[in-house]
């Protein structure tokens, strides 16, 4: 008879619990009605609205969370139309405010106009679609896709341009 170590016990077990946890994650996804198609490439991103566009204050993010409420986020109101932007203006961006490097919190600097990294210096030019313009990250910030409804005067989180950071997807 062969005698398993406790640590030996221990490894197989852990695993053994890791597997069925990994197993469980369809269904619960399943049961919160998220996995539409599984057989999908991606999943289908949720609307979600942002706020009104002239309530938006000029040149000041303001935080809301997208895909999910793991994912924080910030609008900008520009002032004036750039690439991307929407509103009766074309000046309305928003982007995820992880850092694209290692995830860090990013806050946006109203004088520079661009979202800094506090843990390794990287800057996002919130003027040109989130573009790296310095630091350790090699990929510009995930944009965030928003649309606007003239009627409402409604702007509308419709889904991410890149990869937030940590995800392997970005619809968890």
């Amino acid at each position: 008879m062969s005698r398993v170590s406790r640590r030996s016990f221990l490894k197989l077990g852990g695993a053994g619990v890791a597997a069925g946890a990994a197993s469980l994650a369809p269904a619960a996804a399943l049961a919160r009605g998220q996995a539409r198609n599984p057989g999908a490439t991606t999943l289908p991103y949720p609307r979600k609205t942002v706020g009104k566009a002239r309530s938006l204050p000029e040149n000041q993010a303001v935080s809301f969370n997208y895909p999910d409420e793991l994912s924080p986020c910030a609008v900008i109101r520009m002032g004036y139309p750039v690439p991307g932007g929407v509103g009766p203006h074309g000046d309305i961006v928003a982007y995820s405010t992880l850092c694209a490097h290692m995830g860090c919190p990013l806050s946006y600097d109203p004088k520079s106009r661009d979202f800094k990294c506090p843990c390794h210096f990287s800057v996002f030019d919130s003027e040109k679609k989130g573009q790296m313009v310095t630091g350790q990250a090699t990929e510009n910030l995930p944009r965030i896709r928003l649309e606007y409804d003239k009627k409402t005067d409604t702007v509308t989180a419709v889904g991410v341009d890149g990869l937030i950071y940590g995800r392997q997807a970005n619809i968890l």
